[in-house]
C-alpha cells in the first residue's frame, strides 16, 4: 500500500471498552486510532493526567498511535455562550493531550444552528468563534480539522469553503466526510473540486441518499473509490480514518441530534468489531483497485 497513506479509525465503534478496541485494531494490523470514546467516557471529559496514567500506557502496550482526537468541540448551539466558554477550556486541555500523544489533529465542528433558521445569517459569529478556537490550537502547534456534519453551519461544501478560507489559519483545515455530504444532499465530486486544497484529513464513511443511511464504503453514493483516486493523484498524504457507522455503538447517541437508529442500515448479526473489520477490508479493496489501475 502507498506509504503516504495511513489507515486509522474511530475505534469506539468496536466497543466502549478501550482494551477491546486496541485488541481488535492491532489484530487487523492497524497502527492508528482516532481517540473519541474510552471506556464509555468521551475524550473531552479527560484530564491530561488521566490520559498519562490510564490511556497512554495501554496505547504503548499495543503499539498503537493516535491519528486524531475526535473531540466534541463545536457541537454546541451557536448562541450558547456558556458552553462556548467551557469548550475553549476543553480545547486547551485537548491540545495539551494532543501534544502528549504526539498527535497533530483535533476534529471539531462549526456549531449547531437553531432549528428553522438560515445558517448563513450566523456566518460572522461562526467565523469569529472558530478563529478563537484556531488561536488556542496555534499556541500548541495543533491543527483543528473541521468535519462537515449534518445540522451544523459547515454542513454543505459552500459553507465549509467559507469558513476554511475566511478563518484562513494553518491551524484550521478541513476533513472530507463522504457520507455526511451525501446526507446533506451534496454531490461529493463537486465538493471535492471546491474543497480539495483545504482538505488534510479523510473520513471513510459512505451513505445513500434515498434514506440517508450509512453503508459499507464504496457501496453508497459518496464516490469514495473515484474521489480517493483523485485525492491520491493530486498528492494527498495522510490518514484515511474509518468511521463505519454500520452498527449501533455507545458514542453514536452523542453524535446525532436525531435518533441514532435512523442513520444505520440494518446489519443483522454484525457487532462493533464485525462492522469495523467489514469497513477496513472494503477500504483495503478500494485502495488495491486504485493502485492496480495506476500500474
Amino acid at each position: 500500500m502507498n506509504r503516504d497513506l495511513k489507515i486509522s479509525g474511530f475505534s469506539d465503534e468496536i466497543s466502549s471498552d478501550f482494551n477491546t478496541q486496541l485488541e481488535v485494531v492491532s489484530k487487523l494490523g492497524m497502527n492508528y486510532i482516532s481517540l473519541r470514546g474510552i471506556d464509555g467516557k468521551n475524550i473531552g471529559d479527560f484530564s491530561l493526567e488521566e490520559i498519562k496514567e490510564n490511556v497512554q500506557p495501554r496505547l504503548a502496550q499495543y503499539g498503537v498511535s493516535v491519528s486524531s482526537i475526535g473531540s466534541p468541540i463545536g457541537k454546541i448551539f451557536i448562541n450558547d455562550e456558556e458552553s462556548f466558554q467551557e469548550q475553549k477550556e476543553m480545547l486547551d486541555t485537548l491540545c495539551q493531550i494532543a501534544n502528549e500523544l504526539t498527535c497533530n489533529y483535533i476534529r471539531i465542528f462549526s456549531f449547531y444552528i437553531p432549528k428553522g433558521e438560515n445558517p448563513d445569517h450566523y456566518k460572522d459569529e461562526v467565523i469569529s468563534k472558530l478563529k478563537q478556537f484556531a488561536e488556542i490550537a496555534q499556541a500548541y502547534n495543533v491543527i483543528l480539522v473541521h468535519e462537515n456534519e449534518k445540522d451544523i453551519y459547515g454542513d454543505i461544501a459552500r459553507r465549509c469553503y467559507e469558513i476554511l478560507t475566511e478563518v484562513n489559519s494553518p491551524n484550521f483545515k478541513g476533513i472530507f466526510d463522504f457520507a455526511n455530504f451525501v446526507q446533506c444532499g451534496e454531490d461529493t465530486q463537486s465538493c471535492y473540486y471546491l474543497l480539495r486544497n483545504e482538505i488534510v484529513y479523510l473520513h471513510i464513511k459512505d451513505a445513500v441518499s434515498t434514506d440517508s443511511q450509512n453503508v459499507v464504503c464504496g457501496t453508497g453514493e459518496g464516490k469514495i473509490p473515484e474521489l480517493l483516486s483523485q485525492f491520491i493523484k493530486t498528492g494527498y498524504k495522510g490518514f484515511l480514518t474509518l468511521e463505519p457507522h454500520l452498527v449501533l455503538f455507545d458514542s453514536l447517541k452523542d453524535l446525532e441530534l436525531e435518533d441514532a437508529k435512523e442513520v444505520i442500515r440494518d446489519n443483522k448479526g454484525l457487532d462493533g468489531a464485525g462492522g469495523y473489520k467489514l469497513q477496513y477490508e472494503a477500504l483495503l479493496d478500494i485502495i488495491e483497485r486504485i493502485e492496480s489501475e495506476e500500474k
